[in-house]
């Protein structure tokens, strides 16, 4: 009887051992390895679209003025398609001069009868989030904010986007505007989005128009230098040459806050021919919510970045893949034709990882025939697919859209033109296929036979 209570204490020891061990397995197997205190976070390869890291990006948050990115989209798109110029010329509605006013917010005051240009009201939205200048911008582009807050919806869904809600052009909480949110939306909405949406808009406004960081990218500005209004606008972000949180190669792109999203940022940076974008959002540190928490955690993405990752060119300009170097023709003077890539194939991969990737060939089927061959003739150059990779490490690596890992690829192209044969030549072929044929059927006859 001993020898059995002795044994079940024994277990009962082993089982409590395991169970006061199980927490901790549990909590190391889903901890963060960069310790990010925010409610989600991302980093991205500007390039790509690929995330390198990730942490609840497809958790719907507040964004406050991180919102604006998508009102600098809708401005410099309806500046390229013309039907909005730099220099032209606003004057203040009754809501924007008002909302202008409140100095409780970030603001350059406007005169109610004064006329301000386009491009004075971009700056004061991109470097000081000017939330007054912002509506300025909605009501030029739109008509009204109200229908700016529909135009940024539909933009929203053409870009791709998942889990986002603008209910106003500015990011602000819409009971902060005082009865003046746009029609439509209720006086307790806020704007919201996903880490992976905000990053995705982010990819979309610096791929199509990267002269956005040209003012983004600005430390300070006198807003109407030289006048009685003038009035000196410090960036935001903080992290740009020569304020707070300088980071070499931080040249963008918006910060945000309200008491409903908490310190946001969505930030890139460029080094060495690798840019990189990040997302924070309801950032902490130590577990207080801090105007420099935002960058703190944005820092530590960039530096994980920029120490884990480099550009590499994996494969050169004109390479063949071994096996699959030619492709056969018909109807030509040769009976194949060279195939290569038609520049190098470079890609931000992670130190040591080179290795891991595999070239794949897809090819264009349309213009192949049903036997896998080219017809004649050809051209020199001639796109017939392309070259993807194959990833064979460890890393989870995802895209911020499924579209996106059509970003890693080169194309595949013949190396050399091919003439369509003559009518004679392929006459002679036809007859010689003809006989061969007819030669094979009789070989195998005689096999047959004995």
């Amino acid at each position: 009887m001993k020898n059995i209570k002795h044994k079940m204490l024994i277990s009962l020891l082993i089982i409590s051992l395991f169970l006061s061990l199980l927490p901790f397995r549990v909590a190391k197997a889903a901890s963060d390895p960069l310790n990010i205190e925010a409610d989600a976070a991302i980093l991205v390869d500007a390039n790509t679209g690929r995330i390198l890291y990730q942490k609840n990006i497809d958790t719907v948050l507040g964004i406050a003025s991180m919102t604006k990115m998508m009102t600098e989209y809708l401005l410099l798109e309806a500046i390229k398609e013309k039907r909005v110029k730099w220099d032209q010329q606003y004057t203040p509605s009754d809501y924007v001069y008002r909302l202008s006013q409140d100095r409780s917010l970030s603001n350059v005051p406007l005169r109610k009868d004064e006329k301000y240009t386009v491009r004075e009201l971009y700056e004061a939205m991109a470097i000081y989030s000017a939330n007054a200048a912002t509506v300025a911008i909605a009501e030029i582009v739109g008509g009204s904010e109200q229908n700016f807050v529909k135009m940024m919806n539909e933009k929203a869904k053409q870009l791709g986007l998942k889990g986002y809600k603008f209910v106003n052009s500015t990011g602000l909480s819409n009971e902060d505007l005082k009865g003046f949110h746009p029609e439509g939306t209720n006086e307790r909405e806020e704007n919201v989005m996903s880490a992976r949406s905000v990053a995705t808009l982010a990819y979309h406004l610096l791929k199509e128009y990267p002269e956005v960081l040209e003012t983004a990218s600005t430390p300070r500005k006198i807003f109407r230098e030289g006048t009685d209004d003038q009035i000196k606008m410090d960036n935001w972000n903080w992290m740009l040459p020569g304020l707070v949180r300088e980071y070499e190669g931080v040249d963008g792109l918006k910060t945000g806050y309200t008491e409903f999203a908490g310190y946001c940022f969505t930030g890139t940076a460029e080094r060495d021919g690798v840019r990189f974008i990040t997302v924070v959002m309801n950032a902490k540190s130590n577990g207080k919510s801090t105007i420099e928490a935002r960058f703190e955690q944005t820092e530590k993405l960039l530096h994980y970045g920029f120490s884990n990752y480099s550009i590499k060119k994996l494969y050169p300009k004109g390479y063949q893949l071994k096996g699959k170097s030619t492709l056969p023709v018909v109807k030509g003077k040769e009976k194949s034709v060279a195939i290569v890539t038609d520049k190098p194939f470079f890609l931000v991969v992670k130190n040591g990882e080179e290795k891991n990737y595999r070239p794949v060939y897809v090819f264009d089927q349309k213009k192949l025939t049903d036997k896998g061959e080219l017809v004649a003739p050809i051209k020199k150059g001639e796109k017939v697919g392309y070259m993807t990779l194959q990833y064979k490490g460890t890393e989870e690596y995802s895209f911020l859209s499924p579209e996106m890992k059509n970003n890693v690829k080169v194309n595949i192209v013949t190396k050399k033109s091919v003439e369509k044969a003559n009518w004679f030549v392929l006459a002679v072929r036809g007859i010689g296929g003809l006989f061969g044929d007819v030669w094979t059927s009789v070989v195998k006859t005689v096999k047959g036979w004995f």
